[in-house]
């Protein structure tokens, strides 16, 4: 029986690689929690390291660098346990980051994540690729610091995303430098110029879609976003009146809602943004109507308010606006700096017929 499954091993190994970057995926997506919990840095960290020590042990074992240590047992699982790193550490930035904002402001980022897999199942050497290896280290790097960083600062904004970059940035071109001239295998498999210009071309790529704010805020999320009646703020409860949608997207996931208004009415955004413990952060409803002359977004008006992390069901507020006009309205919810948290959908209709009592009040506690 042993002989068996040891022959059905053999026979199916080159699928390891691939299945154990599918199990990092999967185990973070059970195992995770809060992105500022100390279980969920402590075990995305601890995968960083592990990455890191990985790549250095599997660049120097054809150089037989091992060789008469405790190591050289252990050298040859090393691609199967970088590409459980790996996949533990893009499956964690998939969940942070769709929990920040809606799936096609993320969905670069999957697609990252797709081409990074299908990479290193069609690559001729697989895992064993340096340019893929190094490629997809930075990025892992880069992007673990653009959330870690500010939970462990408390603070948000370009400068601590240039930071972050930084240090991604330095922490790779450390690791790659040392293989480089420490190894002559890896120096044979690589070119310097050709490396210097793939992690230099993600670096770029990277702040660019923070630029065009592609790159969701994490780690601040939005948690629920409804347009509504009326909202009023009880001691420590929110009353909100909304109308039940009617499709079967979930409540914050409003799209194209009707909202049916009467003179002297006032339309309310409600919305509920997670934010880490001790971070403040200012944010803001950007109120837009769909002008169906130009079919363009006309920004009607920009209300700030700032954001107190640390409640797990996110930090409450709401804005409102008055003498609204007909039409198509969106409001999105974005940090000062642009970066959208979310969108809020919903079309208003002058009906002076509706029937309130149709409405529903939720308790927000």
């Amino acid at each position: 029986m042993v002989s068996r499954v040891k022959s059905f091993l053999l026979r199916h190994r080159k699928y390891a690689p691939v299945l154990f970057f599918i199990g990092g995926f999967i185990w973070d997506s059970l195992t995770l929690g809060r992105i500022d919990g100390w279980y969920s840095n402590t075990v995305l960290f601890t995968y960083l390291i592990g990455l890191t020590v990985c790549l250095f042990i599997f660049n120097l074992a054809d150089d037989n660098y091992w060789d008469n240590t405790f190591i050289k047992p252990y050298e040859e699982y090393a691609p199967l346990a970088i590409q459980f790193f790996l996949g533990g550490l893009s499956s964690a930035y998939v969940i942070f980051f769709f929990q920040s904002v809606s799936l096609t402001k993320t969905m670069i980022f999957f697609l990252i994540l797709v081409v990074l897999l299908l990479s290193n199942e069609l690559l001729k050497h697989r895992i064993s690729n340096k340019y893929l290896q190094f490629g997809a280290y930075f990025f892992v790097t880069f992007t673990f610091f653009t959330f870690f960083l500010p939970i462990v600062i408390g603070e948000m904004s370009t400068t601590i995303f240039i930071i972050s970059g930084l240090l991604g940035l330095s922490s790779t071109i450390i690791l790659v430098s040392y293989l480089y001239f420490k190894s002559p295998s890896t120096r044979a498999e690589i070119t310097g110029w050709k490396i210097s210009v793939l992690i230099i071309t993600i670096y770029l790529f990277i702040n660019g879609c923070y630029y065009f704010n592609l790159i969701p805020p994490v780690p601040m999320s939005l948690q629920s976003g409804i347009p509504a009646y009326d909202v009023r703020k009880m001691d420590h409860t929110f009353e909100v009146t909304y109308e039940k949608p009617r499709n079967f997207y979930r409540i914050w996931e409003t799209h194209n809602q009707t909202f049916n208004y009467s003179p002297g009415d006032s339309v309310f955004v409600y919305t509920s943004i997670f934010a880490p413990t001790d971070l403040k952060k200012s944010v803001q409803h950007v109120w837009q109507w769909l002008d169906p002359e130009s079919k363009s977004w006309k920004t009607s008006d920009v209300i700030r308010y700032e954001v107190i992390g640390g409640r797990r069901g996110g930090f409450r507020g709401y804005t409102y606006k008055t003498n609204i006009r007909p039409g198509h309205w969106r409001v999105n919810v974005t940090t000062i700096e642009g970066l959208v948290l979310g969108e809020i959908d919903f079309e208003v209709v002058h009906d002076t017929t509706f029937d309130k009592s149709q409405l529903i009040t939720r308790s927000f506690n």
